[in-house]
């Protein structure tokens, strides 16, 4: 009975072993996935401010040919709202820039994160393989030592010597 033992414990171990590898393989495409969608934060940001770029040219085009239009000349009032309206896109777009920079950031630490939980889950797999291989290692030792070839065992056999 404690060859089967010895035995099973192999086999879990080697399935531990396995079961620890998927984990850690499974965490590490997770963080591939994390640092791309990163990159992608960052792209979509990009394009975020180019077409932010765009639609504040457009505004400031309409604003200056209603303030031409209306007579005044672009001085005083007129130049202030321009500038006002520079002043604010700048704010916002400093704005869309730092909410990227915390996106990417995040998904950088979940990134990071998926690394050490598969690493978490390779070295308890370890540990368990190594439980496993000492439970086999325990049963053998014990079926050899409380065994001896040649006399009669507890189930009343006597093992040819």
């Amino acid at each position: 009975m404690t060859w089967v033992t010895a035995i099973a414990s192999v086999a879990a171990a080697q399935q531990a072993s396995a079961t620890g590898k998927y984990n850690q393989a499974v965490q590490n495409r997770n963080a591939i996935i994390a640092e791309q969608e990163a990159e992608q934060i960052e792209k979509q940001n990009e394009f975020d401010l180019a077409r932010f770029d765009q639609q504040f040219a457009q505004l400031q085009g309409e604003t200056k040919t209603a303030i031409l239009k209306s007579g005044v000349e672009l001085s005083g009032s007129g130049l202030k709202i321009l500038r006002s309206n520079a002043e604010q896109a700048e704010i916002e777009k400093d704005i869309l820039e730092y909410n990227s920079k915390v996106a990417q950031s995040q998904k950088l630490e979940e990134a990071n994160f998926a690394r050490m939980s598969g690493q978490m889950a390779r070295m308890e797999a370890r540990q368990a393989q190594i439980g496993y291989y000492a439970q086999a290692g325990q049963s053998l030792l014990t079926m050899s030592s409380g065994s001896s070839f040649g006399t009669k065992q507890d189930s009343g056999l006597v093992v040819a010597p």
